[in-house]
């Protein structure tokens, strides 16, 4: 690394140290305005710390440790209790965590450089569900969910959308299994604007989700199945490489744009065949219209850069052990969950 990035990277932490130590995040972070307001060992700064820390062993054992690294004792001792520290991170919202992680997002944006495709920030969105420990409340709250063969267990759908050329998540949801994908999908639309454009998998292409993308003057590329509608199924019939079609909304997709206040009006697309083999085809929906700068021989390479978010799941799923939650209330998971997305950074 040189100098110039190593300067970069500690004025990025005292950044950071600067907004976890301010006033104005502990109030909007706290539970309470009396939470955390007396000097304890367990201080506002310290549980987020310990929660950032990667907290994978027994809960006892790592609270020792980690007081032992912090007062650079030799021997781990009995500084904090598993429920003491417990009732501490009941004084914590976990959107501590969210607002970290969008900081050093834009630090990143705004101090670094980071790469783009032909002027775009390529962002994936995808889901994948993860098992939530079995309590009633985290029944009530996530779901359970049965199986034919066997016991039934609780499951959480969580949802990241992530800049694949950088190695960054952008954004991140959790929430309970029933809630679906493209619902999920809008909660990263806030973070989205001019110049980025966003690749989808098969399950994401609706008409409303397009004009959504498209209301925050972002572009997209998605796969469809080649039976989405009839006009996928016509292109696939011709063995043309592109077309440009006109998508009208469906009765459905009318109602649903007026519940999320969105226009109805039909949309000039673009569809994309790609041939994987002699037998298998791939088609892409796409916003980018003009032939000329974006060929159709383009499209089979941009739509491969999305595998790095289903590596990504990959990585905090085995690596950084999310479903290794350290409590079982709603709040502890929404924690660990947030603390994992802003801890696992990778550049």
């Amino acid at each position: 690394m040189d100098q110039k990035t190593t300067e970069k990277y500690e004025s990025f932490i005292k950044h950071l140290k600067n907004e976890l130590t301010s006033e104005e995040f502990l109030e909007r972070h706290r539970q309470k305005p009396t939470d955390f307001s007396r000097h304890r060992i367990l201080t506002f700064c310290t549980v987020i710390l310990f929660l950032i820390n990667m907290v994978k062993r027994a809960l006892q054992d790592e609270l020792d440790e980690f007081f032992k690294m912090l007062e650079q004792g030799r021997i781990a001792q009995r500084v904090v209790t598993k429920s003491a520290f417990s009732q501490a991170r009941q004084k914590l919202k976990h959107t501590a965590f969210t607002e970290l992680n969008q900081s050093q997002v834009a630090y990143y944006y705004e101090h670094f450089e980071p790469e783009r495709w032909q002027g775009w920030r390529l962002l994936a969105i995808d889901g994948a569900l993860c098992d939530i420990p079995d309590t009633p409340a985290l029944q009530e709250h996530f779901g359970f969910w049965g199986s034919r063969h066997g016991s039934g267990c609780v499951k959480g759908r969580q949802s990241q959308m992530f800049d694949v050329l950088n190695q960054i998540t952008v954004d991140a949801y959790i929430g309970p299994k029933s809630e679906g994908e493209r619902e999920m999908a809008v909660h990263h639309l806030a973070q989205v604007g001019p110049n980025d454009l966003l690749l989808l998998d098969r399950g994401y292409p609706a008409f409303w989700l397009f004009v959504a993308i498209l209301e925050r003057r972002a572009d997209f590329c998605a796969r469809v199945k080649a039976n989405y509608n009839q006009l996928t199924r016509q292109f696939i019939q011709s063995g043309a490489k592109e077309q440009i079609i006109t998508l009208k909304p469906t009765h459905q997709a009318r109602s649903i744009c007026r519940a999320k206040q969105l226009p109805t009006k039909p949309l000039t697309l673009r569809l994309v065949r790609v041939d994987l083999s002699d037998t298998e085809v791939e088609v892409l929906i796409t916003s980018l219209l003009d032939t000329e700068l974006y060929p159709h021989l383009l499209f089979g390479n941009l739509y491969n850069h999305r595998w790095p978010i289903e590596e990504d799941y990959k990585l905090i799923l085995s690596r950084f052990e999310l479903e290794n939650w350290t409590g079982l209330s709603k709040e502890a998971i929404y924690q660990d969950f947030y603390a994992t997305i802003l801890c696992h950074i990778k550049k």
